[in-house]
């Protein structure tokens, strides 16, 4: 199965319109996005708790790591830098954290709200090497900027 990313978009729009809960946001759009594609292994938020600070949020799949400085792995990476984070070998990644030994890729995108401030990342791993292209981030960023970028 591969993403149908209108379809994807549509759902979520749908799923999430008037809602103004982050937390609310987070699970569905985790949910909805898991499902979505084969190639996603684990899918979730981390959110930013105070500065530098990420800390697990709303998921789908096995377990996370509960808390990830922005100076660590490829979650710190994009919510340190504020851009998307595609890494198609996870061992290749300096400092990248294993959360789950399984992990081959990542994709990690920043969360940002209205001011434009990180507010999380979204994380999704596959357990398939090179899982995830362009597109896959310009799709979820979108997504993420029309349901976030409005609170």
């Amino acid at each position: 199965m591969t993403v149908d990313y209108d379809t994807l978009a549509k759902t979520v729009a749908a799923l999430t319109e008037g809602e103004t809960d982050q937390i609310a946001l987070m699970a569905t759009i985790a949910c909805e996005v898991h499902h979505a594609d084969d190639r996603f292994d684990w899918t979730g938020f981390y959110r930013v708790t105070k500065p530098g600070l990420l800390k697990i949020g709303p998921y789908q799949g096995g377990h996370g790591c509960l808390v990830i400085p922005f100076s660590r792995g490829v979650c710190g990476a994009a919510a340190q830098t504020g851009e998307v984070q595609l890494v198609p070998d996870v061992d290749a990644f300096p400092g990248h954290i294993a959360c789950a030994s399984s992990t081959r890729s990542e994709l990690v995108l920043p969360v940002r709200d209205a001011s434009g401030d990180v507010i999380a990342v979204f994380d999704i791993d596959s357990d398939q090497p090179d899982a995830f292209t362009e597109v896959d981030a310009e799709r979820l960023g979108t997504i993420l900027t029309r349901v976030f970028a409005g609170l």
